[in-house]
């Protein structure tokens, strides 16, 4: 990993460059993109304007789907002769695409300037200082992490809501994803440290968390401190421990393995009221034999199973997956079995996805990868099936009032229909009649559901409520939270197994310990303060934003 030191060289703070972040793929890259541009923003570079040419572009990449070279390539091809005019314009590559083709970016895109990897993405900085002082590209991966990215100084997205990372890499070995290779074995944050960030994403207004990690659930098995105690309850303990945030007012978590998807999670998502009643959880195939040649450690009974006993726990509870049309020897039958499945469990929504081959994955070297014709034909089938599924369950919906956090870029057609969108307390999107009102995104609104489609509703009634918060002054203000080493403020969090400190916006200040029991008094604010008690019941205690191009990395 380069070092300040290295050759003389340090990130100096730069004056007046501009910067620009372009990112693919899942809500974990989303999530890598604000901290590139919270450090590139702590070295000194400025935000470029809306449709404005960047000093410094910044390619954060996907390697989960087919198509992921094509897109990399195509646009730094359009780089190109920019460029070739402005020698001082320099082109950065990260991410998992990176990882993996560490050794032919430069072969071919011979004019990009660094090339970086998953687990080095606080070296950009100074990769980029050294290749603009030497004049030569810089090429940097490095094959664990050295450093959790959630210390890295983040620029966050929202002022309303927030990923935060509970864990990182993953222990699955499915053999049509190649994530755990260029992510890493999984990692766990200690409990103290995660909620230590949500405090002092909630001190600067935020109202929604998504607890972010590539198997939520397996969350407390692998913690980076040796000296944490593995707990396979810790995730349902980290929910309840966020419910009792004040200021908190939505919880959601992204994604779940359901192999390991336990009663004590459904018991902690229905018992805390701000866990919000959604559920995304991939099923991948309805085939019992697909999924075991995915080395999905479950079958359909199970996943089934899960679902019936969240919707006992959580009537309203709305449920979306994500699904792989295709997969090497899917025969007729298997199809039909995953067909089966959505029909039983009755997604409100669906990431489908035609599967793809994928160089390095066990699946890439399968026989009888399935001729595109047939995988197009079924991937429609499917379509066609959820597409009314949701249809329905959103019909559902009509005649019920919603609570709604007003959201901003969700909605295309909101200029031209007067109307604004948000998402409820299910996730559901519902654009709305704003009335004339003086609502901004970060708001919260409550009205009444008056129509219905397969992606979204529709409320066209007057709101009953509107509520203007902290967040919504923020975005009016072109405020967004910043966290990390170089933020402005400081959140402490103290217990058994050590401290962190994140940002708690300007000037503001949170200390907080959070063992069994203990309860914590901080700043939250000029002039003001609050009491609380964590109680995670833990020994040693130590989700939006841009919406990303798919649901994940197909976990």
């Amino acid at each position: 990993m380069v070092t300040q030191e290295e050759n003389g060289i340090r990130p100096v703070r730069q004056q007046h460059r501009t910067y620009q972040v372009r990112t693919y793929g899942c809500q974990m890259n989303v999530h890598d993109s604000e901290r590139l541009a919270g450090l590139l923003e702590s070295a000194g570079y400025e935000r470029a304007a809306d449709g404005a040419d960047a000093d410094v572009v910044v390619f954060n990449t996907c390697a989960v789907r087919e198509n992921a070279d094509n897109k990399l390539y195509g646009n730094l091809s359009h780089l190109a002769p920019r460029k070739q005019a402005d020698p001082n314009m320099q082109i950065a590559v990260g991410g998992c695409l990176a990882q993996k083709d560490r050794d032919t970016v430069l072969s071919k895109a011979p004019w990009v300037d660094v090339v970086f990897g998953t687990h080095n993405i606080g070296s950009l900085p100074t990769l980029l200082e050294r290749a603009r002082h030497n004049r030569t590209a810089q090429v940097e991966i490095v094959e664990a992490l050295e450093e959790f990215p959630s210390a890295l100084p983040a620029a966050r997205e929202s002022a309303y809501a927030a990923w935060v990372s509970v864990s990182v890499g993953c222990n699955n070995t499915c053999t049509f994803c190649i994530v755990p290779a260029l992510r890493g074995k999984e990692v766990d944050r200690r409990p103290g440290d995660v909620l230590a960030e949500v405090q002092a994403l909630v001190d600067q207004g935020v109202l929604e968390v998504t607890l972010l990690g590539q198997n939520v659930n397996a969350y407390g098995v692998s913690f980076a401190d040796p000296d944490q105690p593995r707990d396979r309850g810790a995730f349902a303990k980290l929910l309840r421990a966020c419910g009792r945030i004040e200021g908190l007012e939505r919880v959601r978590f992204t994604s779940p393995h359901p192999a390991e998807f336990t009663d004590d999670v459904i018991e902690a998502m229905a018992e805390t009221p701000n866990v919000c009643p959604t559920l995304h959880m991939p099923l991948q195939s309805g085939s019992d034999r697909i999924l075991r040649a995915m080395r999905r450690s479950y079958r359909a009974e199970k996943y089934l199973g899960i679902i019936d006993r969240v919707r006992a726990a959580i009537p309203h509870a709305a449920i979306t997956t994500d699904l792989i049309v295709g997969f090497p020897g899917e025969t007729e039958e298997d199809f039909q079995a995953t067909l089966d499945v959505v029909e039983q469990a009755r997604f409100s929504s669906a990431f489908t996805f035609q599967y793809s081959k994928r160089p390095g994955t066990p699946a890439a070297e399968l026989d009888e990868q399935l001729p595109k014709a047939v995988v197009q034909e079924r991937y429609q089938r499917l379509i066609d099936l959820q597409e009314g599924i949701s249809l329905e369950e959103n019909t559902a919906q009509v005649g019920r009032t919603v609570e709604l956090l007003v959201a901003t870029g969700e909605g295309r057609k909101d200029a031209s229909t007067a109307r604004m969108s948000g998402r409820a307390r299910d996730g559901r999107l519902v654009h709305f009649d704003p009335a004339g009102l003086k609502i901004r995104p970060g708001d919260i609104v409550t009205t009444t559901v008056t129509g219905a489609a397969p992606h979204h509703l529709i409320a066209d009634g007057a709101p009953h409520t509107h509520r203007r918060t902290r967040a919504g002054d923020a975005h009016a203000a072109g405020l967004t939270p910043r966290t990390g080493v170089g933020a402005a403020g400081s959140a402490t969090f103290s217990g058994a197994g050590g401290s962190a400190t994140f940002s708690a916006g300007a000037g503001r200040s949170a200390t907080f310990s959070a063992g069994a029991g203990r309860s914590a008094t901080f700043s939250a604010g000029a002039g003001r303060s609050a009491t609380f008690s964590v109680g995670l019941g833990m020994p040693g205690i130590g989700v939006p934003a841009q919406a990303p191009t798919s649901s994940g990395c197909a976990r």
